[in-house]
C-alpha cells in the first residue's frame, strides 16, 4: 500500500466490519451510537479485527494492526469527512483521505467500546498523548464523562488501566502510527467542514505546544482524580478498590511536591520489587499478564517501577488529591483490611497499593517536615499519616513479607540482563557475585550470550570470585567441564578491556589468591598454561620492537591473569637469557604496576613484593655468565626507573632483598650485589625522605666498611675463603662515598639517635684499618677528628684541631712516608690536602735523597694493594712531585748506545716516571721482597704498571702534539721517538724481573702500543738522517728484543719489529 493510511487488504477487512456494523445501527448512524447498543453493533468491527490479527504473520505485527485500527477511528472521531467541494482535491493531497473515506462517521463510544474490547489502554494513551495539549484534555474528560454514565465494571477497569498508563508512559518511544497520527491530527486542526445538516462536533485548533504551556500531564491529572470521585461509589471490588487506591496514592506521591530527592533504590531491592511482581502475575490467573512471556512480563514490571514525574500537581491540587484520598481510606480501609487478611496471598493491585502506601507514608513525614504547611494542610497530613500507618499496621506480616523463589528471581535478572532493560548494568553486578545462581545453564548461556556487558573490571572480578568458589566445591567431570567454558567466557571479557583496567583485575586477583593467582584453585587454569606460556613468549622474544610492545602487552596480560607469578617469572628468566631482549621484555612487565603488589609472610625475611620475589626465585644464584648479569642488571634498573611507566620495584626493596643478605665477603653473589647497590643509589628518591633510611644504613656502612679492611689483607687471604676481587675494590669505594652523601642526618628520626648512630659507627670502625675513618669523614663531620699514625705528624704539618694521631703498632718509626701515601689514596681532596701539607727541606741534599728513597720504599708498599683508582691518585702524587722537583729520581743512560743530542728536558718528567717503575720493580723482584708476594698479586701489579704506561704514552703525545704537522715551536719527533725506544726498553726489563707468573699478555699490549707510537713519529721525521737512525733504532730494539726470555713476548714483539719502516 502507498503511505501510511494506504488502502489495503486489512483496511478493506476493516472497511467491511465497520459497514456491518453501520448496518446493525439502523435507522441512526454509527456516529449516534450509545453504550448499551455496543454489544449487538461491536461483534463485526471486533471480529473484523480478530481475522485481520489472524493474518498477521507475528504478535507484534497484530499488535501494530491494532494501534492502527484505533488511530484510524480515533482520527475518524476527530476528523469527518469533508465537504462535497473539497472531494476532487483531497484524494490528490490527503494522505487519510482514502481510508477516512471507507470509515463511516463515528464517535467517541465506538473508540472507547473498540478500545475496551481490544484490552489496549496503553496504544489508547500513546494516542491520546500524541494528540495536541489542549485536544488531549478534552479527550480524556470524553473519556471519564463515558465511564461515570451507566458505569459498568469494566468501565472501572478500563478507566483505572489508562491512568495507570499515563503514570507509566514515557516520552520519546513514539512508534510511525503514533507520529502519523498526530501529524495527521495538527495538520487539519484547523479545517472546518459541514456534517450534512447534523450537529457539527467539537472543533479544536492543532496546536504543536508553546514555551509558557504548562506540562502536558498536569491538567491530565486532575481530569483522572476528577474522574475517580465521578465513579469510586461504582468501585464495589476489593481488587478493584486497591488499584484506584494505589492509581491515586502513586499519583500523589510522585507528580507532586511530596517526591523527595532520593536516589533510586538499590539495585538488589529493585530486583526484588520486580521479581515480586513478576511472581504474582504468574500466580495470578485473573492478571492480564498471567500469561504473558517472562521476558514481556519483566519489561511491564520495570515499567511500572519506574515512574517520571515530568509534571507536578500545584500545591492546591494536591491538597485536594490528599483530602480526597483521605476520604477513600475512611469509606474503603476497614472493609479492605479485612478482605486482604482474610486472603492467603495478595494479587498483584493489593501488593502495589501495599508497597505505593508505605513509600507515602515515608513521603507524608518528610514532607511535613521540610515544607511551612498552614492549619488545614497540617491537619490533612496528619490525618493522613495516621490513616497510612493504621491501615497498613493492621496488615498481616506473612502477606507484606513473602518469600521469593530464588529461581525465578535469578530469571528475571537473567531477563533484565539478556534483554538489556532498566538497570541491566548494575544487574550485572549481582549475576556476578549472587553465590546461589551460578552454574545454572540459564546462568552460563546468558554469560556467554551477554559477555559484552560483563566488560568491566569489577564485574570480570566479581565473576572470577564466583567462578573459584564453584571450582572449590565442585569438582566432578561436568563441574570441570563449567569452569572452562565460563573460565574462557570471562578470559574474552578480559581481554577487551583496556589496559589500565586490566590492571585492576590483576591487582584484585593478586590480592585475593597472591602469587599463584587463579591457578591456587582452578586446576583447568593449569592444563596446557605452560605450553601456552612457552609459546607466547616464544613469539615475543622473535619480533622485539616497539611495534609489538602492544601485541606483547596484550598476550602476557591473559597469562598474568590465569597464573601472575609464573608469567612473572618467565620473564625475569628470559630477560637474562636472552640476549637484547631485557628492556623490551622489562617494557613488557612496567606495563603491569598492578604488580607491584605487595605480599605479606611471617617470615619477615622475605621480599614483600611479587616481582622481586619471582627475581630472586627464578633467576638469582642461577647467573652462569658474566653477559647474564650484566643483563640482570639493566633489568632491574630499568624495573627501576622504566622511561614512560611507574616503577615496578623501589630501590629499598631491591636493596633488601639482593644486598643486604648478601654483603659478606664470603657470599658468592657480593660483587653482584655491590653492583647493584652501586645501580640503585644512583636512583633519586621520590619523596623528601630517602629510601636508604629503611635499609639499615649504618650497618650497610660497617658491612662496607668491613670489606674495604679485608683489602688491606688482599694476597695474604687463605685461598679457599671467598672475597670480591681487587676489581671490585673501587666499587666499594665509590658505593661508600655515595653512601656519606646520602645518609645525612635528616635520614634520623632525631639529632640525638643521629650522635648515638655516628658513635656506634665510630667505636665498630676502630677495630679496623685507621684509612676507613678518614673515608668517612664526611659522614662524621666536626664530631670526630681524622685519626692518623703518629709518624705522619713527622712529615706534615697537621692541624692539631682537625687531626689526631693514634698508637698503631704496625707503624713504627720511618713510616710517615707509608701513611701519607696511604692518606693520598683516599680521595682527590685529600691527596691534594697531603701534598701541601708535605714538609720537605728541598735545600738539604740529604733529606731529599731519604725522602726520595723513603718514597720508593712506601710506593712498592702501597703499590699492590692499590685499586685502579687509588693507583691513578698516586701516579698524580708522583707526577706533582717530580714536576716540583722534590722527589730526585736519577735517570741513567743505561739503554743507550749513543749520547742523544736532543732537547729532552720538556719530557724529562715522563723518562723520570718511567724509571721510578722501573726501580719500583727492581725492589720489588728483588731477593728480599720476591717471596712477598703470591702469583695472582703479580698480575695485579703488572695491569696497574701497565695502564700508568698508556697514560704515559698519552701525556707524552699530547706534549709533542701531531705527528704529522711539526712546527717550529713544538718538540722534535725525535725526542718523541727516543723516549717511546727508552719506555720500550724498561718494559722488557721489567718483564725480564718479573717471576713466571703468566703476566706477559699485559706487557705485550703496552709494548705493542709503544712501538706502534714509536713508529707513528719516527715516520714524520723528515730529517736527512732520519733513515740510518730508524736502521739503527730498529736494530737496536732487536737486539734488546732478543734477550728476553718469554717466548711468547719474544716473538710478538720481534714480528712488530720486523714490520716497521716496511
Amino acid at each position: 500500500r502507498a503511505g501510511p493510511w494506504g488502502v489495503c487488504e486489512e483496511t478493506a477487512i476493516l472497511h467491511g466490519g465497520f459497514l456491518l456494523a453501520a448496518r446493525l445501527t439502523q435507522p441512526r448512524p454509527l456516529r449516534e451510537l450509545r453504550k448499551a447498543d455496543w454489544p449487538r453493533v461491536g461483534p463485526p468491527i471486533t471480529d473484523a479485527l480478530g481475522e485481520i490479527g489472524a493474518r498477521c504473520p507475528s504478535p507484534l505485527q497484530h499488535s501494530l494492526w491494532k494501534k492502527e485500527a484505533v488511530a484510524i477511528v480515533w482520527a475518524k472521531v476527530l476528523l469527518p469527512g469533508p465537504p462535497a467541494a473539497s472531494l476532487d482535491q483531497g484524494w490528490k493531497e490527503d494522505g487519510f483521505f482514502s481510508v477516512g473515506r471507507m470509515i463511516p462517521d463515528v464517535n467517541h463510544t465506538v473508540l472507547f467500546e473498540l478500545v475496551k474490547a481490544l484490552g489496549a489502554p496503553r496504544l489508547f494513551v500513546q494516542l491520546l498523548l500524541a494528540l495536541p495539549q489542549d485536544v488531549h484534555r478534552g479527550e480524556l474528560e470524553h473519556l471519564v464523562e463515558y465511564i461515570a454514565s451507566e458505569t459498568s465494571p469494566s468501565d472501572i477497569g478500563f478507566f483505572l488501566d489508562v491512568w495507570w498508563e499515563v503514570m507509566k508512559h514515557k516520552e520519546g518511544q513514539e512508534d510511525a502510527t503514533v507520529s502519523t497520527f498526530s501529524t495527521l491530527i495538527r495538520q487539519h486542526g484547523c479545517e472546518s467542514s459541514l456534517d450534512d445538516g447534523l450537529q457539527p462536533p467539537k472543533r479544536f485548533k492543532g496546536d504543536p505546544g508553546s514555551l509558557n504551556d504548562p506540562p502536558a500531564a498536569t491538567s491530565l491529572l486532575t481530569v483522572l482524580i476528577e474522574g475517580l470521585k465521578q465513579t469510586y461509589r461504582s468501585i464495589a471490588l476489593p481488587r478493584m478498590r486497591c488499584y484506584a487506591l494505589a492509581n491515586l496514592v502513586e499519583l500523589l506521591s510522585v507528580f507532586s511536591e511530596l517526591e523527595p530527592e532520593s536516589s533510586p533504590l538499590p539495585v538488589a531491592e529493585y530486583l526484588d520489587k520486580v521479581s515480586s511482581v513478576v511472581s504474582l502475575w504468574t500466580s495470578d490467573t485473573e492478571s492480564q499478564f498471567h500469561h504473558r512471556r517472562l521476558d514481556e512480563k519483566v519489561k511491564e514490571a520495570e515499567r511500572s517501577m519506574s515512574l517520571l514525574s515530568t509534571a507536578k500537581l500545584s500545591r492546591e491540587e494536591l491538597f485536594v488529591g490528599l483530602d480526597f484520598l483521605c476520604s477513600l481510606l475512611h469509606a474503603w480501609g476497614e472493609e479492605l483490611q479485612g478482605t486482604l487478611n482474610s486472603s492467603e496471598e495478595l494479587c498483584y493491585e493489593s501488593y502495589r497499593l501495599l508497597d505505593a502506601l508505605t513509600t507515602f507514608g515515608k513521603n507524608l513525614v518528610c514532607f511535613s517536615e521540610t515544607r511551612g504547611l498552614n492549619e488545614d494542610e497540617t491537619r490533612i497530613v496528619l490525618e493522613l499519616t495516621q490513616i497510612t500507618k493504621g491501615f497498613l499496621k493492621e496488615i498481616s506480616t506473612s502477606l507484606k513479607s513473602k518469600d521469593l523463589d530464588t529461581s525465578l528471581v535469578s530469571s528475571v535478572a537473567m531477563t533484565i540482563i539478556e534483554q538489556k532493560l532498566d538497570r541491566h548494568v548494575e544487574m550485572c553486578s549481582i549475576f556476578a557475585s549472587e553465590k546461589t545462581w551460578p552454574f545454572s545453564k540459564d546462568w552460563v548461556d546468558c554469560l556467554v550470550k551477554s559477555k559484552a556487558l560483563f566488560q568491566k573490571p569489577e564485574l570480570v572480578l566479581k565473576l572470577l570470585e564466583t567462578l573459584v568458589n564453584f571450582a572449590t566445591s565442585r569438582q566432578d567431570k561436568d563441574g570441570r567441564e563449567l569452569q572452562m567454558q565460563v573460565t574462557k567466557a570471562i578470559v574474552e571479557c578480559y581481554t577487551e578491556l583496556l589496559l589500565t583496567d586490566k590492571n585492576k583485575v590483576i591487582s584484585g586477583v593478586l590480592a585475593s589468591w597472591g602469587g599463584p593467582g587463579l591457578s591456587l584453585n582452578l586446576q583447568v587454569v593449569m592444563e596446557g598454561f605452560q605450553e601456552d606460556l612457552n609459546v607466547t613468549f616464544n613469539q615475543i622474544t622473535k619480533s622485539v620492537s616497539d611495534e609489538g610492545l602492544t601485541r606483547a602487552v596484550a598476550s602476557v596480560a591473559r597469562l598474568m591473569l590465569l597464573y601472575p607469578e609464573a608469567t612473572v617469572k618467565q620473564v625475569c628468566n628470559l630477560a637474562v637469557v636472552n640476549l637484547g631482549a631485557h628492556q623490551f621484555l622489562a617494557q613488557i612487565l612496567c606495563s603491569f604496576p598492578a604488580l607491584s603488589f605487595p605480599e605479606t609472610h611471617n617470615d619477615p625475611g622475605r621480599p614483600c613484593s611479587l616481582v622481586v620475589r619471582c627475581l630472586e626465585e627464578a633467576v638469582w644464584g642461577r647467573l652462569s655468565t658474566a653477559r647474564e648479569e650484566e643483563q640482570f642488571l639493566e633489568f632491574l634498573a630499568f624495573l627501576m626507573q622504566p622511561s614512560s611507566a611507574a616503577p615496578l620495584v623501589s630501590p629499598a626493596e631491591v636493596t633488601k632483598a639482593f644486598v643486604l643478605p648478601y654483603l659478606k665477603s664470603d657470599s658468592a653473589q657480593i660483587e653482584l650485589s655491590l653492583q647493584i647497590l652501586s645501580k640503585v643509589l644512583g636512583i633519586r628518591s621520590c619523596s623528601e625522605e630517602h629510601w636508604i633510611k629503611s635499609c639499615h644504613p649504618f650497618p650497610l656502612l660497617l658491612s662496607l666498611c668491613k670489606l674495604l679492611d679485608g683489602y688491606t689483607k688482599y694476597w695474604h687471604q687463605p685461598r679457599d675463603q671467598l672475597f670480591p676481587s681487587l676489581e671490585s675494590k673501587d666499587l666499594v669505594l665509590n658505593i661508600l662515598c655515595q653512601l656519606c652523601e646520602v645518609v645525612r642526618p635528616e635520614a634520623a628520626p632525631s639529632p640525638e639517635l643521629w650522635v648515638q648512630s655516628l658513635a656506634w659507627l665510630h667505636r665498630k670502625v676502630a677495630s679496623l684499618d685507621w684509612t676507613i675513618g678518614l673515608r668517612l669523614k664526611k659522614l662524621y663531620g666536626d664530631h670526630f677528628k681524622n685519626e692518623v699514625p703518629a709518624t705522619l705528624f713527622e712529615i706534615c704539618l697537621l692541624p692539631e684541631d682537625e687531626w689526631t694521631s693514634q698508637p698503631l703498632p704496625a707503624y713504627g718509626p720511618g713510616s710517615g712516608l707509608l701513611a701519607w701515601m696511604e692518606c693520598c689514596c683516599v680521595s682527590t681532596a685529600l691527596r691534594e690536602t697531603m701534598l701541601t701539607l708535605l714538609t720537605v727541606n728541598v735545600d738539604n741534599p740529604e733529606e731529599v735523597n731519604l725522602f726520595s728513597k723513603g718514597f720508593l720504599v712506601a710506593l712498592i708498599q702501597v703499590f699492590p694493594w692499590c685499586s685502579h683508582s687509588e693507583w691513578k691518585r698516586l701516579t698524580h702524587v708522583v707526577e706533582n712531585l717530580l714536576q716540583r722537583q722534590v722527589l730526585h729520581v736519577p735517570y741513567t743512560l743505561e739503554y743507550v748506545q749513543y749520547m742523544p743530542l736532543l732537547n729532552l728536558r720538556p719530557f724529562a718528567c715522563y723518562l723520570q716516571f718511567s724509571v721510578l717503575f722501573l726501580r719500583g720493580f727492581q725492589l720489588l723482584c728483588s731477593s728480599s721482597c720476591s717471596s712477598w708476594l703470591p702469583a695472582e698479586a703479580w698480575l695485579h701489579v703488572v695491569q696497574l704498571y701497565c695502564g700508568s704506561l698508556t697514560d704515559l704514552l698519552g701525556s707524552v703525545k699530547s706534549a709533542a702534539g701531531p705527528p704529522s704537522h711539526p712546527a717550529e715551536d713544538r718538540t722534535s719527533t725525535q725526542e718523541v721517538s727516543f723516549i717511546c725506544i727508552q719506555m720500550f726498553c724498561h718494559v722488557l726489563h721489567v718483564a725480564a724481573m718479573l717471576p713466571d707468573k703468566g703476566c706477559s699478555e699485559p706487557l705485550v699490549v703496552v709494548a705493542l702500543e709503544i712501538l706502534s707510537q714509536y713508529e707513528t713519529f719516527s715516520s714524520a721525521d723528515t730529517s736527512p738522517s732520519n733513515t740510518l737512525r730508524r736502521a739503527n733504532e730498529r736494530h737496536f730494539l732487536e737486539s734488546i728484543t732478543d734477550n728476553v726470555s718469554d717466548k711468547a713476548l719474544r716473538g710478538t714483539l720481534l714480528q712488530k719489529l720486523s714490520k716497521l719502516g716496511a
